[in-house]
């Protein structure tokens, strides 16, 4: 913005409180009323409006007796400082609400059929840490892009930027076509599958085509995401291979999962940051290694 003076302005400076008055005083109508809102003088908002306009270089309000009303300019400020203003107490809301809140992130299934059981358990245990999961398709479900304060990995990761621990396993299953003429059947063998053509996502799927022996790998579609992943094999073009957590969590018509046989068990960690962990984190850890510790007992 240019200055009266013709010189262009600079936010060296600017504070939120200069924006807070400028606000204050345009919805109230007043300096006087303003002053009363924000619980200061009515001398210290004349004094942040000053600033904020020399700050700037421009006149923002109109002034005369009776009325107040923002400038051209002052309209501008006004229409960029509102959203400023409301994502400021966002982050102070947010880093008040500090450790009441625990974000768990995953790329495709949390816990697969024990999400439910850690959600009821985690509410009755810890009522004054709220519970919220987050799916974001990245290798560390969100967690490196800052998205969640611990997160499930099935995925193979290196872990060693990581704290994790190891919560559990869990079986292979093949999804199919449920008009697929293997559909019919109970279970489907690891060398089987290598005849067919495998949805892959490369991203953050579990599976890769060395879960083949060299040499009878099976041909490979790539794919984007979860969503990519059941359209493919609906279609009736792809097979996927999958833990059981996606075969509990995705269930969708035109898709059915059976039991693959002589196949690896996938590995489940939950994965932190290893500078200010959440101080919830190990009560989470605790609570996912009993689930899946009760789960193995049960068969």
């Amino acid at each position: 913005m240019e200055g009266t003076d013709g010189r262009r302005g600079t936010a060296t400076g600017l504070e939120l409180k200069h924006l807070r008055c400028l606000v204050a005083i345009v919805d109230t109508g007043s300096f006087t009323d303003a002053a009363l809102e924000l619980g200061v003088s009515q001398a210290a908002v004349s004094r942040n409006l000053l600033a904020l306009e020399k700050t700037l270089g421009v006149r923002l309000l109109h002034r005369t007796s009776r009325t107040v009303a923002p400038t051209t300019a002052g309209v501008q400020v006004l229409a960029r400082a509102r959203p400023l203003l409301s994502g400021a107490d966002e982050l102070v809301a947010e880093a008040a609400a500090g450790h009441s809140r625990l974000h768990l992130g995953h790329a495709w299934s949390a816990f697969g059929r024990h999400t439910t059981e850690f959600q009821r358990r985690w509410h009755h245990d810890h009522p004054g840490t709220e519970l919220r999961l987050i799916r974001h398709n990245s290798s560390t479900g969100g967690l490196a892009e800052g998205l969640c304060d611990l997160a499930v990995i099935r995925a193979p990761l290196d872990l060693k930027p990581w704290s994790h621990a190891l919560v559990g396993e869990e079986q292979r299953y093949l999804a199919l076509a449920s008009d697929d003429p293997w559909a019919r059947r109970r279970a489907i063998r690891l060398d089987e599958a290598a005849t067919r053509t495998l949805a892959l996502d490369r991203r953050t799927g579990t599976t890769t085509v060395r879960l083949w022996p060299e040499g009878e790998r099976p041909a490979v579609e790539y794919i984007h995401d979860i969503d990519d992943w059941l359209a493919a094999i609906a279609s009736g073009r792809c097979i996927g291979v999958t833990p059981q957590a996606t075969a509990a969590q995705y269930r969708r018509d035109g898709i059915i999962y059976r039991p693959l046989r002589n196949a690896e068990p996938v590995p489940v960690h939950l994965i932190w940051r290893r500078q200010d962990p959440h101080p919830a984190t190990h009560a989470a850890v605790a609570l996912a290694i009993d689930l899946y510790r009760e789960h193995r007992q049960t068969r």
